[in-house]
């Protein structure tokens, strides 16, 4: 795990010597598939969910996902370097465009053990939709994928972790992804996203629904301002006590291949299955974290 680490933090270290190069050239409009197609954000992930694009064909995407524990609050403070001590949750992941409308994409993550770990994913998404000038006013693409925990299971049969049966382990999303950008400062998006988990507590739903918005604001010609925010919509006699909505804010950069992003987020999972259901920390409390994602785009032709 240290290696990783050292090699993460060599990277970042060597963007400003990536950027030195890159005065003149508008990331803002590098990987567009089609010369009028309008690209509404830079990566085809925006903080904690999907975004509303997909990969080029015949391109593979690796993705390092890092979250570190809370800043401020009962567990940050400088005993834990605010958060820097304690790791929330990890993924890596490799991703492919089958073609320029849809892509695929393999995973696991360390998982935030409430109550899941050692999770594998996959998701699938095709792009309906690209906004185009005097043709498509929007960006749409549809999405869904799958987890599953090969954890342990717990010997107490009131826990959800307990898993009476092997499909108790699988969880499941599908989203719509909506997008459309104004004029080339700002980028705004609406996920309407479906949670189904085959196992439960009993105070909780097996399936809730979240209504996802995000925006991104360009900063120049490299950096970018983005904010997302999945509320979730439920009944109210369940899921009282403890659960938040997930709310992000991050500063992403282009350099050429790299995309890099540092966030804060009151999430501590990643993917869909995870930080819509269990987000349990507050802004308010002092309890969001810093994250950051580095993905890596490389061609088979």
């Amino acid at each position: 795990m240290k290696y990783l680490y050292s090699h993460i933090i060599i990277l970042l270290l060597s963007v400003p010597f990536f950027s030195l190069s890159q005065d003149d050239f508008d990331f803002d409009f590098e990987d567009s598939f089609e010369k009028d197609d309008i690209k509404t954000f830079n990566s085809t992930r925006i903080i904690s969910g999907h975004s509303v694009e997909t990969l080029p064909e015949k391109t593979f995407e690796m993705r390092i996902e890092h979250r570190f524990g809370d800043i401020a609050g009962d567990m940050g403070g400088y005993q834990t370097l605010f958060g820097f001590d304690n790791v929330s949750d990890m993924r890596i992941a490799l991703e492919y465009g089958i073609t320029n409308k849809l892509m695929i994409g393999l995973g696991r993550c360390k998982g935030t053990s409430a109550p899941y770990s050692s999770l594998l994913d996959g998701f699938i998404k095709y792009r309906v939709m690209t906004q185009k000038e005097g043709e498509s006013p929007i960006s749409i693409s549809v999405g869904a994928g799958s987890t599953f925990t090969y954890r342990e299971a717990s010997t107490v049969m009131s826990d959800v972790a307990f898993f009476p049966k092997v499909s108790h382990r699988f969880c499941y999303y599908t989203q719509l992804n909506l997008a459309y950008r104004f004029r080339d400062i700002v980028s705004l998006s609406v996920m309407p996203t479906l949670v189904h988990r085959n196992y439960v507590a009993q105070n909780d739903v097996n399936e809730l629904f979240s209504l996802g918005a995000a925006m991104r604001l360009k900063l120049s010609k490299k950096f970018f301002l983005l904010m997302e925010y999945y509320p979730s919509i439920h009944n109210e006699d369940v899921r009282k006590e403890n659960y938040f909505n997930s709310l992000g804010i991050a500063l992403e950069w282009k350099t050429f291949g790299h995309n890099f992003t540092i966030n804060f987020t009151n999430s501590k999972g990643l993917g869909e299955t995870q930080f819509i259901p269990y987000t349990y920390e507050s802004w308010l409390k002092g309890q969001f974290r810093l994250g950051f994602c580095v993905s890596r785009q490389f061609s088979i032709d």
